[in-house]
């Protein structure tokens, strides 16, 4: 039973139960208990389970660990601290667990010097990085307080000795909770979690999470069921306690006809401005390519003001570097640090008062996580800019802002019944143990991620474990485990069974470069997550030049040179963060609304004064909003959440473009694109070129196609199975299913001491694809590469919705025709040929499609009169 908490506990309930050690340390470091702790402290003391959801700053780990403390301080002092492992803390990063034990490990020193006494209370971090001696200590003497990530939680509970030591865990405390719940790695561990309760029955589980939706699923997929029986959970709703200043800003007054050299001059004084007027400042970006750009140009525009104390942070550099500049940060010594993603957890990096985003978060749960590391300290107030670049960022950023403050989040997905991670935790549970599989299974239900896992799909891993397909011998891919049908029992199989499964542990992928040939001439390399997004015949730029993609094999792709058509997959694809459905929503009702104002013939001060009233926008950006939708208004038609507008254009080459006004995020975008495009070469015998951005796709072809026929062959109840003929042989496809056999050990990265290059195992993979589709077109693992595909990397839930929303007259479809893209397709019609223009070039090539449009409103306006 999932409830929420309604009232905090009073603080004289928990200075009864703290010990006076615990207390005098508390007081000495903080003057009262903060609302996390006056919701927490008690409940995890009693050891309920617990999702406490506050933003970045207000004390949530300290609220996890004071009862857990406290427990300990005590036991100690009475005599009774045993060599058990009493919590376990589980954390994403391995960055974030050495952070974690340095801040559990100087209060134990402190409450030791006011006690002038040693507790003997041991703090341990069990991660990838921990040394073979450091795990012999922890063997002989077990810590009291285990911190650890998901994936060496699940390598101690398949290990032979330490097991014995989490066979009595009071707390499982999980910190970050959103940001393992929403991918593999947390399916990965709510299997983990299943398999340590059944260890531990009386263990309470503790979720720590930043601002996210819904709290009540995040509960679930932290405590699981008990059998068909919801485990019971409180939720602690403190995710707005901080005080909230955040501003989206313009560089420029017009960000449509302002030059290029006054927009990128302006931008950076901006930035600079914010920056110099604050102690610490935090950049966002969205890509790693920009977050190199923005440092360079700081560095290069105010060489006075920034030297070494501005750095980069991403995931691409080494993990040296960035330590070594999360250090810095918190000794105060940097000035402004600019990030993509790496900086939105909750690793301490000392006082920050400011967070500038350059262009949108994409979602409002990102935007308020990214915010949230301002104001570090829980009375400090949260400050946030963000820095707009165009007019479908403006407006975005304004409905962002809106939903921000107004407390509307976006949803979370959390993947389901993931059969590739069901194959690795089987192997897992069977070399530790042999187990009747309907206990097996029963155990597995529990978790929140397989609820609704069919028994067919369970049997069928049990079968490619115990190796029923022989077939899959010629591919070297042997049998992990026994099954005897008529006991029903499992285990493991083989001298090597242990040492295979933990050397090939985990669900992160393994990914490299993707080298780029003419024939035998390297012209350079693409990453692997751009490939994936490439079709035979799509164009795209690498080193100033333009190249068609044919085909890849392995870790190579093969392409043509001189081709005369511009690029349909910018090279920044892969990076961007793609919009979410629920934003994407919130800005369909905005335009709706807007298009009601100009409809019923407002002026222009009052659908300003409406502008001003909605979206807490500033004057120039309300008035760059009323000059937008005033101009696609009147040269088009607005397109909103309930009304997709399909707009026809030929270009100078002829091509005919159909574009789709769809505002419902790239996710859904790829989706409805994908699924029209395969029913035209189906039923039209057309290959077409597909575009797509957030707030729409292109369908284009030099000869005529059909596309509305297309779409209404397409039909809710078959939409499924029309995306999964669609992906079939695409690259996405080939590269997932990589993945997936990986993580159910198809493919092993390591063995016998050996690695296998990411090239080889592609390889391997795309004959194995070959081989378990002759075994059957649905083979298990097969069958979860489409899932992850559709429903994790795509969102093909939403996609039906809209579908089934066009069937049922929900949303309407509207097809106009224009002489040049209407205002609101200019970034989607643009974003291909950004690679072969120089961003001068882009800029005023999009400034003359305004002033094409401009002129023809003008010819209509004297033609109406």
């Amino acid at each position: 039973m999932i409830s929420y908490m309604d009232e905090p506990y009073k603080a004289e309930q928990i200075n009864q139960i703290l010990n006076l050690i615990v207390k005098q340390w508390f007081f000495s470091r903080f003057k009262e208990y903060s609302l996390p702790q006056l919701y927490g402290v008690m409940e995890i003391h009693s050891r309920n389970n617990i999702l406490i959801s506050a933003p970045t700053g207000a004390t949530k780990t300290l609220t996890g660990f004071l009862s857990i403390i406290n427990e300990l301080i005590d036991s100690s002092e009475k005599g009774i601290l045993q060599d058990k492992v009493y919590c376990v803390y589980i954390s994403p990063l391995r960055a974030l667990s050495e952070d974690i034990k340095h801040n559990l490990v100087e209060p134990l020193m402190e409450m030791e010097k006011i006690a002038k006494k040693k507790f003997s209370i041991r703090v341990a971090s069990r991660t990838g990085d921990t040394t073979a001696s450091e795990k012999s200590k922890m063997l002989a003497k077990a810590p009291h307080i285990l911190i650890t990530t998901p994936e060496s939680l699940a390598i101690m509970l398949s290990s032979v000795k330490f097991i014995e030591h989490l066979k009595d865990v009071q707390w499982c405390v999980i910190d970050e909770i959103h940001a393992l719940a929403e991918n593999k790695r947390g399916t990965h561990l709510s299997l983990s979690l299943e398999r340590l309760q059944k260890l531990s029955p009386g263990m309470a589980r503790i979720g720590l999470s930043a601002t996210i939706a819904p709290l009540e699923e995040i509960a679930k997929f932290l405590v699981g069921c008990e059998g068909k029986k919801e485990r019971q959970c409180k939720i602690a709703d403190v995710q707005f306690i901080k005080q909230l200043d955040l501003k989206v800003l313009s560089p420029v007054p017009d960000l449509i006809d302002a030059e290029h050299g006054s927009m990128h001059h302006s931008m950076y004084a901006l930035m600079h401005q914010l920056i110099q007027a604050h102690k610490t400042a935090l950049i966002f970006t969205n890509t790693r390519s920009a977050t190199e750009r923005v440092v360079h140009n700081l560095k290069d525009k105010f060489p006075s003001y920034y030297t070494d104390n501005i750095g980069a942070h991403h995931g691409s550099l080494s993990k040296t570097h960035r330590h070594s500049l999360e250090n810095r940060l918190r000794e105060g010594k940097i000035k402004v640090v600019v990030c993509s993603t790496s900086l939105e957890l909750g690793i301490d990096i000392g006082y920050i008062d400011l967070v500038i985003c350059l262009s949108s978060p994409k979602s409002v749960a990102r935007a308020l996580q990214r915010i949230g590391r301002s104001g570090h300290r829980l009375h400090d107030t949260t400050k946030g800019r963000i820095i707009v670049l165009d007019r479908d960022d403006l407006v975005e950023c304004a409905v962002l802002l809106k939903s921000a403050i107004e407390k509307r989040i976006d949803k979370i997905h959390i993947p389901k019944n993931a059969l590739d991670v069901l194959a690795q935790q089987i192997y897992g549970i069977a070399i530790q143990e042999k187990i009747h599989i309907d206990e097996l299974l029963k155990l597995i239900k529990n978790s929140y991620c397989y609820k609704e896992l069919e028994k067919k799909d369970f049997m069928e891993i049990i079968d490619y474990l115990a190796g029923k397909y022989i077939s899959l011998e010629d591919r070297h891919i042997y049998a992990k485990i026994w099954y005897d049908e008529e006991t029903g029992l499992i285990g493991r199989k083989g001298k090597l069974a242990r040492v295979i499964y933990m050397t090939n542990i985990g669900t992160i992928p393994d990914e490299t470069s993707v080298i780029v040939k003419v024939n035998e001439q390297v012209v350079g390399t693409i990453d692997e997550a751009f490939l994936e997004r490439l079709k035979p015949k799509d164009i795209f730029v690498l080193g100033g030049n333009v190249y068609e993609f044919k085909f890849s094999r392995g870790m190579t792709a093969q392409v043509n040179a001189s081709v005369n058509r511009p690029p349909t997959v910018p090279s920044w694809f892969s990076e961007m963060l793609p919009l979410s459905f629920d934003l994407a929503l919130e800005i369909g009702r905005f335009r709706k609304l807007l298009n009601e104002q100009f409809c019923a013939g407002k002026s222009k001060q009052q659908i300003i004064d409406f502008i001003n009233s909605y979206v807490y926008a500033d004057e120039n950006a309300s008035e760059s909003i009323y000059s937008y939708f005033y101009e696609q208004f009147n040269y088009a038609e607005i397109p909103s959440h309930s009304r997709i507008i399909v707009e026809h254009y030929s270009d100078e080459r002829g091509m005919k473009h159909v574009i789709f006004h769809s505002l419902y995020g790239r996710r859904v975008n790829d989706c409805l694109s994908r699924a029209i495009a395969f029913a035209i070469s189906r039923t039209q015998h057309r290959d077409v070129e597909i575009g797509i951005n957030d707030n729409g796709f292109y369908i284009a072809c030099d000869k005529p196609v059909n596309v509305m026929h297309a779409l209404k062959l397409i039909k809710s109840n078959e939409f499924k199975k029309i995306l999964n003929m669609a992906i079939d042989r695409t690259e996405v496809l080939k590269r997932r299913f990589r993945h997936c056999a990986m993580r159910a050990l198809m493919i092993l990265r390591m063995y016998k001491g050996h690695t296998k290059r990411v090239g080889r195992q592609q390889i391997s993979s795309q004959i194995l694809i070959s081989a378990v589709k002759r075994i059957s077109p649905d083979f298990s693992i097969l069958k979860e590469a489409r899932r992850e595909v559709l429903e994790d990397l795509m969102d093909i839930e939403n996609a039906q919705k809209v579908i089934e929303g066009i069937e049922q007259s929900h949303i309407k479809i509207k097809e106009i025709s224009t002489a040049i893209p209407s205002p609101f397709a200019f970034n989607l019609i643009a974003q291909g040929i950004s690679d072969i223009l120089k961003i001068e070039e882009r800029i005023e090539f999009l400034r003359r499609m305004h002033k094409n449009v401009l002129a023809k409103i003008s010819i209509k306006k004297i033609v109406e009169r």
